[in-house]
């Protein structure tokens, strides 16, 4: 051993042992220095993944004292008035949690409150992708992933408020129940098989226990997993600008910069939900009673992500039709059908727009809405549809927060399903025209200065800044889109 050789430690060789059999270093030294582009939309996709988290510690401590069971128990706990009602030891527990659970409330309302951003983020992520054209090739596939956690997210929510068994979840178990029913021929055998009998059944619990706490996270969790491998594989998109190119990223390595910065993120979420949690009740169970099948509560509302599709119910008329000895009630069966082809319409919009446009090139910088008139008018479009629909799932409140007719308020959102995203398309699809047309004008004139200045020969005109050169190539680097339909040139004779 010369005397500029050292013994290696027993850390070193730990480590040395682990790579030679996992490859570690090699692929920390591939990936730890990864570039990450710093832009503040892209903190939408960590908001969810963070909410995601906090949803599965805290549904891990809720699952410690929850008992999925319809089994009636009367009740005797904390909470007086309810004392001696009969109620299902889903609800009693649920009670339980609430007010004897130390921490039980907090935890309880973290977990709703964290479903709600973890929803909405996605939403709000899905749409900035949507918007900035990310999903083209070769991202398909991974908007497919991210399409299905929404779709799931949906669901899972559904099963979870269900859970409590009390008088709204109840109610909106009678909603699920009135839209199985709605499907020709096989609606009521899949009433039957869901709750495992006639409504409200008495395995609907433990059925969507099992769904909400093990099937559906454990599909969202491998999802998310591959979503994330997908994003390191195919590198991350960035906005047009100085040094950007389709071939390059970037922005800050992973380790250290983007770690640190993720890490201060998380626990920014997480106390941002804490909060929320600790300062505004949510899903206040103990108000509303348990449930019973002849009741009803009152302005009985769902969470908001499924309030479009309960709108889409309370708008349609009440129509029927008898074909073949069947009656078709469509005032239910319409919806149910709309209700998937408005989140498929979203989840297949990649292939359509590459078969519509013909562009088969891989993309790794990002559109300005702006750029893409066509596709931005279409999103809003579907938001306003969305937001409409929204309304009308709220019917009655709104009738009655506002002192109007409730057929008034049905008819007007009625009329505005049909009008509104038409008119939202048009006018979005303009304004992005203008805007592509003053940035034409900054690009050619430069920047108004509002300094008015009198030319020798007596005319007054306003002085304009050139734009820098970083600015000059944000504006124009990007490619105008072809013609949709390629005519073959004809010859003149």
């Amino acid at each position: 051993m010369s005397a500029r050789e050292v013994p290696a430690g027993r850390g070193e060789r730990v480590a040395d042992w682990f790579d030679g059999r996992l490859g570690i270093h090699t692929l920390g030294r591939k990936y730890l220095r990864k570039v990450f582009p710093d832009h503040w939309s892209f903190l939408l996709g960590e908001i969810c993944l963070y909410s995601f988290v906090v949803l599965i510690l805290t549904g891990v401590y809720l699952t410690l004292f929850f008992h999925p069971s319809m089994n009636e128990v009367t009740y005797h706990g904390s909470y007086t008035p309810l004392n001696g009602v009969r109620m299902s030891e889903a609800y009693a527990s649920t009670l339980d949690i609430s007010f004897d659970v130390r921490g039980g409330l907090l935890i309880r309302q973290l977990h709703h409150w964290a479903a709600l951003v973890f929803v909405a983020g996605m939403l709000t992520h899905m749409m900035r992708h949507f918007f900035t054209g990310s999903f083209r090739k070769p991202r398909e596939v991974n908007w497919l992933f991210g399409w299905s956690l929404l779709l799931l997210g949906l669901f899972e929510g559904l099963f979870g408020y269900s859970l409590p068994d009390d008088l709204l979840s109840g109610t909106g178990l009678r909603f699920v129940n009135g839209a199985l029913l709605s499907v020709p021929i096989v609606g009521t055998y899949l009433s039957m098989f869901l709750f495992g009998g006639e409504f409200p059944g008495q395995d609907i619990v433990a059925r969507f226990y099992s769904l909400h706490v093990l099937v559906i996270p454990g599909i969202m969790a491998a999802l998310v997993v591959v979503h994330v491998l997908l994003v390191v594989h195919h590198k991350h998109t960035q906005f047009a600008g100085p040094g950007r190119t389709e071939r390059n990223v970037v922005g800050a390595p992973f380790m250290p910069v983007y770690l640190a910065k993720a890490g201060g993120f998380f626990f920014l979420v997480f106390g941002a939900l804490t909060f929320m949690a600790a300062v505004a009740s949510v899903n206040p169970v103990w108000s509303y009673g348990p449930y019973r099948a002849d009741q009803v509560s009152t302005g009985a509302q769902p969470d908001w992500y499924l309030g479009f599709a309960e709108g889409l119910v309370r708008v349609m008329p009440g129509w029927e039709i008898t074909v073949g000895g069947h009656t078709l009630v469509l005032g239910v069966l319409i919806p149910v059908v709309v209700f998937p082809l408005l989140l498929v319409f979203i989840g297949v919009y990649p292939f359509l727009e590459a078969r519509v446009t013909g562009d088969k090139r891989e993309h790794h910088l990002l559109d300005r809405p702006r750029n893409r008139p066509v596709r931005t008018g279409i999103g809003a479009a579907w938001i306003s549809l969305y937001l409409v629909l929204l309304a009308g799932g709220g019917n009655d409140i709104v009738a009655t927060r506002l002192h109007l007719s409730i057929n008034a308020v049905t008819w007007t959102i009625r009329i505005a399903a049909l009008l509104v995203p038409v008119l939202v398309f048009v006018v979005t699809r303009r304004i992005c025209l203008g805007l592509q047309l003053q940035d034409r004008e900054r690009v050619l004139h430069g920047r108004e200065t509002g300094l008015i200045k009198r030319l020798p020969h007596g005319e007054y005109v306003e002085v304009h800044q050139p734009l820098d050169q970083a600015a000059l190539h944000t504006l124009t680097a990007h490619q105008r889109p072809g013609p949709v339909v390629e005519h073959e040139p004809r010859s003149i004779e």
